[in-house]
């Protein structure tokens, strides 16, 4: 009898093993997904879809904002920088942080080039 059930036992492990499957996925995806994904790192990068924190490192007029721009260029590259208008100043705003944690820690670098840069919340155009 208990030989029986070894057997029994033994037989039914080594046929669920046996009957094991194989699958294939089959993917079928749309290639419009990479390009859409291509825009949206681009328009994060440009600071146009998020709503997080931005550095200011300038207020003011056109020129002074054109050679405050150029200045951060030769010092980083890691973050974008862009010029907004607001009437009648100009803003040079640099990066597009997530979190306010990461953008403290952006600016503790940015601070010692451009001692009067600050961290703000702008409000986007929805």
């Amino acid at each position: 009898m208990r030989n029986t059930l070894i057997i029994c036992f033994l037989f039914l492990f080594s046929t669920t093993i046996s009957v094991a499957q194989n699958g294939n996925i089959i993917l079928h995806e749309n290639p419009k997904i990479k390009d859409l994904v291509s825009l949206k790192k681009d328009l994060e990068k440009h600071n146009k879809l998020s709503d997080g924190y931005t550095i200011q490192l300038y207020y003011g007029e056109k020129n002074k904002a054109n050679s405050v721009l150029k200045e951060y260029r030769n010092y980083f590259g890691s973050w974008p920088v862009s010029i907004e208008y607001e009437t009648p100043n100009y803003k040079v705003w640099v990066g597009n942080f997530n979190s306010r944690f990461v953008a403290d820690r952006a600016l503790l670098e940015i601070k010692r080039h451009f001692p009067s840069a600050f961290i703000l919340k702008p409000e986007r155009a929805k």
